[in-house]
């Protein structure tokens, strides 16, 4: 038995990068997620990815259809075009993902071969990029999160948010990344754990949102208002509240859904009881279990802002928050009148039924005949009788 490989899990194409050095070209940006549960993002010219593709065709000639066609597996890919404009590179989009995509679920001896892996492995140009001390830095054009949209549909590229660092923070695993105070950054992916993937300039990992405040204003636009009449959840692990205004719970346990908060800190409900739960333990019912695929499953939750100490904010005001005495009063308030509203419904349901019982007609009796009717109607023996 040889080493063991580790192999690619998933390739994303994250958009792309117009650079202005040291001429103007175009590199596409590639999440790629390893077996080891590393996260690399990687830079590719598309005339890198033609050669790629060239070669893989001359290593696999059957599944390539270079014998038979019928026998092609490896997907298609157009030979780039004499002069690379912006439009060309944004169109191309939806096809690289579509044709990394089906790569990467191609039988194992193409998909893991050396040539796929060593083609998306960490270059140097990758952490230190030659623009990186350019006056002009480049543009970044992010692509949108539907990929059946096509490029036509687009209105415009989308563009990175940028986030100050309020405190300095350390980073705990090769996938996260460093900050200090006052650095600038680029949010590239907002997870719902409340883990975001930022870069800087030759930096990229994962960093708490806690550790982030937008530029404008010390709120997030984004920031959903609460949901009171609730979202169930089942708990996938246990926690045990660290804070007063935090809820212990079990695996296994349902609970409703409250305030889903992009730090990753959710507000849930128990009963009558309310609290902050980290969302990255919850799964909303219904919904398959996709943590197996998930980057993150192995890390803890993130820190809450108040657990964060040394917070060095550029906004006078602070951050609005709601106390959870107040989510308590508002959840009370609203199952009390789910409640009456419940009751009210039944009780005309059950008027309803009652009416249309009384309703209903009753079978008919019919009047007993009299003695001269019955002699009339009646045989002779039975005449006798009644005489």
């Amino acid at each position: 038995m040889g080493e063991s490989i580790i192999y690619i899990r998933h390739i994303e194409l994250l958009g792309f990068e117009k650079r202005f050095f040291p001429s103007q070209h175009y590199v596409y940006m590639f999440l790629v997620k390893w077996q080891d549960l590393s996260e690399k993002v990687v830079y590719r010219k598309f005339t890198e990815i033609y050669e790629f593709h060239k070669v893989l065709k001359e290593m696999f000639p059957i599944e390539s259809g270079e014998i038979n066609t019928e026998n092609r597996i490896i997907p298609h890919l157009s030979s780039p075009k004499w002069f690379d404009s912006q439009r060309a590179t944004e169109n191309r989009q939806n096809t690289l993902s579509e044709y990394f995509s089906a790569l990467i679920n191609l039988p194992r001896k193409i998909s893991r071969c050396v040539h796929v892996l060593d083609f998306f492995k960490v270059r140097p140009e990758d952490l230190n990029p030659s623009t990186a001390n350019h006056p002009k830095k480049p543009e970044t054009f992010m692509m949108p999160y539907d990929s059946k949209k096509i490029a036509t549909d687009i209105t415009g590229p989308i563009i990175l948010q940028t986030y100050r660092v309020i405190a300095d923070y350390e980073k705990n695993s090769s996938t996260e990344m460093a900050m200090k105070v006052g650095d600038i950054v680029d949010v590239v992916e907002k997870s719902e754990s409340g883990w975001w993937f930022c870069q800087q300039k030759n930096k990229r990992g994962w960093v708490p949102a806690a550790y982030l405040e937008p530029m404008d204003s010390p709120d997030e636009a984004e920031e959903q208002e609460p949901n009171y009449a609730g979202e169930l959840h089942v708990v996938r692990k246990g926690y045990t509240a660290a804070q007063e205004d935090e809820i212990s719970l079990k695996e296994g346990e349902t609970i409703e859904v409250i305030h889903k908060l992009l730090d990753g800190w959710w507000v849930v409900r128990k009963d009558e009881i309310t609290g902050y739960y980290p969302s990255m333990y919850l799964q909303k019912v219904g919904e398959e279990n996709m943590t197996e695929n998930n980057p993150l499953r192995n890390k803890a939750a993130p820190p809450r802002r108040s657990s964060i100490s040394n917070i060095k904010s550029i906004h006078k005001q602070s951050r609005k928050q709601i106390s959870q005495e107040t989510y308590r009063r508002n959840s009370v308030k609203y199952m009390q009148s789910r409640k009456k509203l419940k009751n009210k419904f039944l009780g005309k349901t059950n008027i309803i039924e009652e009416k249309n019982e009384n309703d209903e007609p009753k079978p008919a009796i019919p009047p007993r005949p009299s003695k001269d009717l019955l002699l009339i109607r009646c045989s002779e023996s039975t005449k006798k009788k009644i005489q």
